[in-house]
């Protein structure tokens, strides 16, 4: 017999499973975590790189300037127009003061080839700032000392806080410079008058050249007054600026010794060098 014929049944729809979605999930979540990981991993991988090239950049640098430093040495760079040697050796010794200590700094000084006398003042110019640097201040100050020696010229001793100097010496009141120069000389003096009296006081800085008649520098004077029997107090300051030369002396007279008062302050005899 023939069966009638009939449209085939549909077949159901399979659904995904449950474990399946979970699997898919767990991996991507573990690509997404291992993707940044990696990411970061890249990006402090590139950053130390780019150190790392700062780095070899800046020593290229360095290597250059040296290279150039080195040149100006000799004869060929020291005549190179290229090059500004004063310069480059100028920078070269700022970064040795900012390095190191100034008692601890090596002197550098440039190599003298056949052609050094072509450029002198390279050397000298640095040689003359080093010594002017190191060089203390050409300075005495001395407070008045009491002497029982027959005599108007004053003495002096030193002070805790006053300057000394060895180009500045002091023998029996005259002080004697070493060295040539411009130098300003000052004096202060505090006397005691106890009687009336016509002529004044008077301060003086004389100019002591050997074999030669002392010449007068500074003069100053005070009426002398009084109060009744009391000792009036009195002070006179001098100063100036002279040229000394090498070997001269200066010193200070007054026409009464007697009535000078030494209290701490009141008499005093200083020098210094300008230039």
């Amino acid at each position: 017999m023939n069966e009638p014929y009939g449209p085939e049944a549909p077949r159901p729809i399979s659904s995904t499973s449950p474990g399946i979605m979970k699997m898919f999930m767990g991996f991507l979540t573990v690509f997404i975590v291992a993707q940044t990981i990696g990411t970061v991993l890249f990006c402090l991988y590139l950053h130390m790189k780019m150190d790392k090239m700062e780095e070899v950049f800046s020593l290229n640098e360095d290597y250059i300037f040296l290279k150039k430093v080195q040149k100006c040495q000799t004869a060929e760079g020291q005549k190179s127009t290229l090059l500004d040697c004063e310069k480059i050796i100028k920078g070269f010794q700022n970064i040795q003061c900012k390095d190191r200590p100034l008692k601890e700094q090596p002197k550098f000084e440039m190599q003298r080839g056949p052609e050094y006398h072509d450029h002198p003042h390279l050397t000298h110019k640095n040689e003359t700032s080093v010594a002017a640097e190191k060089r203390e201040p050409v300075a005495v100050h001395l407070a008045g000392q009491q002497s029982n020696k027959a005599g108007s010229v004053l003495e002096w001793k030193e002070t805790m806080y006053g300057p000394t100097n060895s180009l500045i010496s002091n023998k029996e009141g005259k002080l004697k410079v070493e060295e040539t120069g411009l130098y300003y000389i000052y004096s202060q003096v505090s006397f005691c008058t106890r009687e009336v009296s016509l002529a004044p006081f008077t301060l003086y800085i004389y100019l002591h050249i050997p074999k030669e008649e002392d010449r007068l520098l500074l003069k100053g004077q005070k009426t002398q007054s009084t109060l009744k029997s009391l000792c009036e107090l009195q002070s006179i300051r001098v100063g100036g600026i002279f040229n000394l030369q090498e070997d001269d002396m200066v010193f200070v007279n007054v026409t009464d010794s007697t009535k000078v008062k030494y209290s701490h302050g009141s008499t005093y005899f200083g020098i210094f060098k300008l230039q």
